[in-house]
């Protein structure tokens, strides 16, 4: 039983801050899109390059996940901290550079349009995508279970994404800008990876 309760407690806490991680992505995808939309245009192609984009890096990331997660096997917490920290420096810095490529490429054919929004979200979206996989390897390691962990982690961080979109349309938009909401998603970012350091550093 003494084993047990710290396990639980610990599995408490990773699900906890991947329930925050996927509540920032949300806020971040909702957000970039309405300032993509902003500076491209608002029609069936740009809802399509964007979301496209966002789940290619989605897809991408999870593989380059996948393969950190077993070359760095005794750091699966740092990785995660570190994915969560590149993702909010670049939350951070992410309106003026959005702003800017739209100044430039606004009247651009839609291929160069597409090549644009996938190289400004890929950095972000891979390290997004990487969250998954780096926990589920942490967690299999733990306490086994592939299936179990995986479907948990899965449920928790749709979950805080759907919380994530449900505060931004009903509460955060009312009172703040993109700008605002966008750094509000970056301080999680840096607080989840502050938790997963510690976690990390309290198990050396």
């Amino acid at each position: 039983m003494q084993h047990v309760r710290p396990v639980q407690t610990r599995t408490a806490f990773v699900g906890a801050v991947f329930f925050l991680s996927g509540a920032a992505a949300l806020v971040y995808q909702i957000a970039w899109q309405r300032l993509l939309f902003t500076s491209f245009g608002v029609d069936i192609e740009s809802v399509t390059i964007v979301v496209s984009t966002f789940m290619c890096g989605l897809g991408l990331g999870a593989i380059a996940g996948g393969a950190l997660a077993d070359r760095y096997a005794s750091r699966l917490l740092i990785l995660f901290a570190l994915c969560e920290l590149g993702i909010g420096l670049f939350g951070l810095v992410s309106v003026p550079v959005i702003r800017a490529l739209g100044e430039v490429f606004a009247t651009s054919p839609r291929a160069v349009v597409a090549t644009v929004n996938f190289g400004a979200l890929l950095i972000p979206t891979s390290l997004m995508g990487a969250t998954l996989p780096i926990l589920v390897t942490d967690m299999v390691r733990r306490q086994g279970g592939v299936g179990v962990s995986i479907g948990t982690l899965y449920f928790i961080n749709t979950f805080g994404a759907a919380s994530g979109a449900l505060a931004l349309g009903i509460g955060l938009f009312a009172v703040l800008e993109l700008p605002q909401a966008i750094a509000a998603a970056a301080l999680v970012n840096f607080t989840v990876a502050s938790g997963a350091m510690l976690l990390a550093w309290s198990e050396r």
